[in-house]
């Protein structure tokens, strides 16, 4: 059996948070804006004012900003017994799961507007949960993916490059864990097995990635939002997020278990995490010299970690690396491969790849 899941609607372009209030009024009559304080001074008026014209009822919520069971709890809480139809969660990708989780504790619809393309969560309906020094604690799933995902390009330009290039690598990883994935005869974030059509988006969001990154980032250092830009927030957001959730992931996901507990890495952006978990996996891929040489002048060029201290590591202890390696290879993802990995296989490839 396989299955692929998508959002209901995906919408993108530089200004359509200003139609927000329309596309809302197509699934309810009253919502939830989640957002954490930054956010809320950057999209509330916009979204308070097209809610008003389409007449949904709306509410703010302030998200504290982590992403933890105790964050949930206190936001069910504040909403109550008010009803609403729909939570819109605006923001990156910890207040983004967040909201999926709030809205299924509601029962109430969803909706995600991300104001970064540093990761896929808006398009997915899987929620990381971390614990208060940000250490990953738990995979939850939301009902259903999104009803609605609205991307405003206009905003997502304006944001830190740094957060781009995290959502770069958290594209650039999805060709080949899905290649592993279906190669391993693994299961797929829905528990089936992984459609070609998802292998497709995931060879067109390396691709896509590859060609646009470079000239992206050109444009947002010339402050402007071209056909390149455009391109990549695509990939970066809806091809990335269908590619993981129907095609499966592997080695590279499976490396943030254990770069998480090591506390001068557990802040690192998700995307560079998997950037470096991809250098891993292509080391146990026995990928050859080329190779190899060519995927590192992209990490440059496209600012992705190629060391362990690119993603803040101290290298205080000289145990961290077998610890990354240990917790790792215990991870769900790390069988989705095509040959059996050990802790020391891992830690192999770690060593190999600090000593390029």
């Amino acid at each position: 059996m396989i299955v692929f899941g998508a959002p209901r609607r995906y919408v993108q372009g530089p200004g359509v948070l200003s139609i927000i209030g329309g596309e809302l009024a197509n699934i309810g009559n009253s919502a939830i804006l989640l957002a954490d304080e930054r956010v809320l001074g950057i999209v509330g008026p916009t979204v308070v004012d097209s809610c008003a014209a389409a007449g949904i009822k709306l509410t703010t919520l302030k998200f504290l900003g982590e992403i933890t069971y105790a964050e949930i709890d206190r936001l069910v809480a504040e909403v109550g017994s008010s009803g609403h139809d729909i939570v819109v969660a605006a923001g990156g990708g910890k207040t983004i799961d967040t909201g999926k989780l709030v809205s299924r504790a509601l029962g109430a619809r969803f909706v995600s507007v991300p104001t970064v393309a540093s990761n896929d969560s808006p398009t997915s309906h899987i929620a990381v949960v971390y614990d208060a020094q940000h250490k990953l604690v738990a995979v939850e799933q939301n009902k259903a993916n999104p009803d609605l995902v609205l991307v405003d390009t206009a905003i997502i330009a304006k944001a830190p490059l740094t957060l781009l290039s995290a959502g770069v690598g958290d594209a650039l990883v999805k060709r080949f864990e899905v290649e592993q994935c279906i190669n391993a005869n693994g299961k797929n974030v829905f528990g089936a097995a992984s459609p070609l059509s998802a292998l497709a988006l995931a060879r067109a969001c390396y691709d896509t990635v590859r060609e646009h990154t470079v000239p992206a980032y050109a444009a947002i250092s010339r402050g402007e939002i071209d056909h390149h830009l455009e391109a990549l927030i695509e990939a970066s957001v809806l091809m990335s997020g269908l590619a993981f959730e129907s095609g499966g992931l592997s080695v590279s996901h499976g490396m943030t278990r254990g770069l998480s507990v090591i506390p001068s890495i557990a802040h690192a952006l998700h995307g560079h995490q998997v950037a470096y978990g991809l250098l891993v996996q292509l080391v146990l891929e026995n990928r050859d010299d080329a190779f190899m040489t060519d995927m590192r002048a992209f990490y440059r060029e496209a600012q992705l970690p190629l060391k362990l201290a690119d993603l803040g590591h101290d290298g205080r202890s000289n145990s961290d690396i077998d610890t990354i390696a240990q917790v790792s290879a215990e991870a769900a993802h790390m069988k989705k491969f095509f040959r059996p990995i050990s802790g020391q296989d891992i830690a192999r490839a770690i060593t190999q790849i600090e000593a390029a």
